[in-house]
């Protein structure tokens, strides 16, 4: 090896450690490898940004707009609703929302089609009695498996088609991943939604433990005048009972009571830490005459208590409605009542690499900043001892949060949150679905029929949806999936280097002498089971960049056509399946779902070994060697 062999090595190896730890975002690192590889002479320093300007990245940017324009205009939503059975048993409702989100994937953000689908996922479970992650897990790797159908199914599919297209064969079409993909997916459809969705863990709600989508931890202060002030704790727990609400803990100034006394008297200021359903937390509050403890810290309190006494719409939503309609005396029913009319609570899960992770709500400064309550947050079904406002969030985690429905939603794009429980979905102007409908089908086809690339057809389609409005222009950034943007724009230039500096050859001769041994169709089993377990612990995207030039170099070593093997890489790096790091999908349903991270490889396991099976016959048949 020489030495630029081995700096673009060292290179490689240090920056999948540093996707494979997790400690920084991957955007980050690639990032630092792009630059490790400028200030090394690897990459010229006129071509490092070169990768931005890459036709998978404008088409990813494109697409992502799209995706946002079919899920706000609601035409997305009107297929659900026709395509879901209304009344079906489980096995029926689980295999048509994995077939469902399967389809959606195909043609728009796998990440979208899955939060497009959750809430219904979501009550269909609990209509069923299924536990959440028996439908949840399906509906993931159903979005994951329709991503390998067409070209803008998943980034990986992009980047494979530049590499080919770099290897003077071309790009590949719109349709060209079609044969292998869909034939792949139905069969994957199929084992998961009629027996791989057995083989998922019950992670049913138990006393102190599990996880049930809508049983959280709050916390309540007991403020002057309450009428649970001098009483008994056992009294309180009395009139909670009827809410279907349990008291868990206490604090009183700086002590923190787990499974207090029944006998404590409870006193004006005291905060208790109850367990209740999202929708009883109205009758828990004017019960028992608590009210929810807000994000202020206490100098913040008395130094915000005249703006908080104007800015208290949050407590509106739980006072039950007076039926004569009239008012008290002094009620103000101007601007403050109709705020308080519009303040809704919302369950927000934390995607992977959002802005939230390590930070608590004391942090953030929801209420004073952004006018937001924390009323609750649940990880995996386990408890925490910590309270609650300064308890630091995580990926997946699922938050309760309060407020009017524009300081939530912008709370969710600038924090990188998935709405679970309602989502944010503005009413269309009439006709918007089928105008939204009609220009991602002619972006489609003129992208088939190859009438202009790929990127300048979604572009195209994108500029459309900006014009009319079906993306407002102020919505456009919130729409794209910027660090994604960034790690294959950093992650293409580094693929070129290993490719210029013969580093993928060596290590495609390494892989045929040891493991091909010669034979073809081995190599290209190999290239397809590496790349699968590679993608588990790395981004996808990441992946199907550091795989590619292998898979070139693997082809022309053996004397075959690279094209299978370029296939193989693109579902390979699509195929995660047996952790929750590999695909952002599987991280997104670990809260909800109340798994954990050994949970995945029970039904991840067979899905590969049948992605195996069928890929390899079909890569044979479509793209000889």
């Amino acid at each position: 090896m020489n030495l630029s062999q081995v700096s673009i090595s060292v290179i490689i190896l240090v920056t999948m450690f540093f996707f494979l730890w997790g400690r920084f975002r991957h955007d980050m690192v690639a990032l630092g490898a792009l630059i490790a590889g400028v200030f090394s002479g690897l990459i010229p320093g006129n071509e490092a940004f070169a990768g931005f300007g890459h036709p998978a990245v404008i088409t990813v940017i494109a697409v992502l707009i799209l995706s946002r324009g079919l899920q706000t205009t609601g035409a997305v939503d009107a297929l659900v609703g026709k395509t879901l059975p209304p009344e079906a048993g489980p096995g029926l409702s689980i295999l048509a929302f994995t077939g469902l989100a399967a389809l959606l994937s195909g043609f728009m953000n796998n990440v979208g089609a899955l939060a497009l689908l959750m809430p219904a996922a979501l009550q269909t479970a609990k209509k069923q009695g299924l536990p959440p992650g028996k439908i949840l897990m399906p509906l993931a790797f159903g979005s994951i498996l329709g991503g390998t159908t067409t070209l803008i199914g998943t980034p990986p599919n992009l980047i494979i088609s530049g590499f080919r297209d770099r290897a003077g064969l071309g790009v590949f079409s719109m349709f060209d991943f079609t044969p292998v993909g869909a034939v792949v997916a139905f069969f994957g459809v199929l084992f998961v939604g009629l027996l791989g969705w057995r083989l998922v863990p019950n992670r049913e709600r138990q006393e102190g433990s599990g996880f049930e989508t809508g049983a959280y931890l709050s916390e309540v202060r007991i403020p002057e005048g309450s009428a649970s002030a001098g009483k008994r704790l056992r009294a309180v727990e009395g009139m909670l009972d009827e809410a279907d609400a349990q008291i868990v803990g206490m604090v009183r100034g700086d002590v923190h009571v787990v499974a207090p006394d029944p006998g404590y008297v409870l006193r004006e200021g005291d905060i208790l830490v109850i367990e209740a359903e999202p929708e009883s937390l109205a009758s828990v509050l004017s019960t028992a005459g608590l009210r929810l403890e807000e994000d202020v810290s206490p100098e913040e309190e008395e130094k915000k208590a005249g703006e908080r006494r104007r800015q208290s719409f949050d407590m509106y939503r739980f006072r039950p409605e007076r039926s004569d309609g009239g008012k008290k005396e002094g009620e103000k029913d101007g601007n403050e009542r109709e705020v308080a009319d519009e303040t809704g609570v919302r369950e927000l899960v934390a995607l992977p690499g959002s802005p939230l992770s390590g930070l608590s709500a004391t942090d953030l400064r929801l209420r004073t900043r952004y006018g937001i309550n924390l009323l609750a947050l649940s990880r995996k079904g386990a408890r925490s001892l910590t309270r609650l406002r300064t308890t630091a969030i995580r990926p997946g985690d699922v938050l309760l949060v309060q407020g009017s429905p524009d300081a939530l939603s912008a709370f969710a794009s600038e924090y990188d949150c998935l709405p679970l429980a309602s989502r944010d979905i503005r009413v269309p102007k009439k006709g918007e679905a089928f105008i939204a409908s009609f220009v991602m089908g002619a972006s489609v086809l003129l992208a088939a029929f190859g009438v202009v690339p790929a990127a300048a057809a979604f572009s195209a389609g994108a500029l459309v949806f900006v014009l009319l409005r079906i993306v407002p222009p102020g919505s456009v950034c919130s729409a794209v999936d910027w660090p994604v943007v960034v790690l294959l724009g950093a992650m293409l230039p580094l693929a070129e280097a290993m490719a210029d500096t013969g580093t993928a050859d060596l290590i495609a001769n390494f892989l045929l002498a040891s493991v091909a041994r010669g034979n073809p169709v081995v190599g290209l089993v190999a290239i397809l089971a590496g790349t699968m377990i590679l993608t588990d612990f790395m981004n996808n995207a990441a992946t199907a960049a550091v795989m590619g030039p292998i898979a070139i170099s693997a082809a022309a070593g053996l004397g075959v056509k690279p094209d299978p093997f370029l296939m193989a890489v693109a579902i390979g790096a699509s195929c995660a399946f047996l952790t929750p790091i590999g695909h952002q999908n599987n991280t997104l349903i670990l809260g909800p779902g109340g798994f954990s991270f050994s949970d995945y490889w029970k039904m991840g396991l067979p899905t590969d070994l049948l992605v195996i099976a069928v890929s390899v016959p079909m890569l044979l048949l479509v793209w000889p060697l």
